[in-house]
């Protein structure tokens, strides 16, 4: 049975685990501040419609195979103590996505909310704009890496940074989207925190061997995004 609060007095904060399913970065309905749930939706439109604008639509499979690897390494799940946590790979698609990482996450976030009920679509506003944005700003890091430090070591080099960075950012973004809720989420919010820091670790790992082999094997791509990244000015 739901508990109900006595006139003027409001329920306490939900533990951790109840704030994120499944010991993730999915957070769960019912939990955010309708300001803050605002506040996700209009960004992560906007993200979205930046993404579709500077989108490639030669490289729409690209998009969709990232896509479905975001999807899937959320069922990937790692055991951290007694608690688990997953894969996010958002760092990787936005090393090889850009902007584009933006629509491309919303995808897999609104599947994996009818399909599996993680996070929900009242969520879906903060949990796109948490890991698209952590995503484009890996991206960033990536191309001015390797800008600074071209070669293979510099690719490596920058696609773990990149890969770390994304689970990092996407970490903090969930933790201030549930700090700017409520003061009672704090302990949660640095939980989060520390239970991604092996994840970030390992996506760092993961990232930097997918990129060296895709530059090995398909370089074109990675031109492709450097070529995207030129034409915006980031790289001269």
């Amino acid at each position: 049975m739901c508990r109900k609060p006595a006139p003027g007095r409001t329920l306490p904060p939900r533990s951790g685990a109840g704030l994120l399913q499944g010991n993730s970065m999915h957070i769960a309905e019912g939990v955010l501040s309708p300001a803050v749930l605002g506040a996700g939706a209009v960004l992560a439109a906007a993200g979205t419609a930046i993404g579709l604008r500077r989108l490639d639509y030669d490289r729409l499979m690209t998009v969709g195979i990232l896509s479905a690897a975001f999807f899937v390494g959320s069922l990937i799940h790692v055991p951290v103590g007694f608690s688990s946590v997953h894969l996010i790979l958002n760092g990787l698609v936005g090393v090889l996505l850009g902007w584009a990482a933006f629509p491309a996450i919303l995808v897999a976030l609104l599947l994996q909310a009818l399909l599996f009920q993680f996070g929900g679509l009242t969520v879906l506003g903060v949990n796109t704009f948490t890991m698209g944005f952590s995503s484009v700003l890996a991206w960033y890091c990536y191309r001015g890496i390797v800008h600074i430090w071209p070669g293979p070591a510099g690719i490596r080099a920058a696609a773990f940074c990149g890969g770390a960075l994304g689970v990092a950012l996407a970490a903090v973004l969930t933790a201030l989207a549930l700090a700017f809720t409520s003061e009672g989420f704090w302990a949660a919010a640095q939980l989060l925190l520390l239970a991604h820091l092996p994840i970030m670790l390992a996506e760092g790992l993961i990232t930097m061997f997918t990129v060296s082999f895709i530059a090995r094997v398909r370089p074109e791509m990675l031109r492709s995004a450097r070529r995207t990244a030129a034409s915006e000015g980031i790289l001269s």
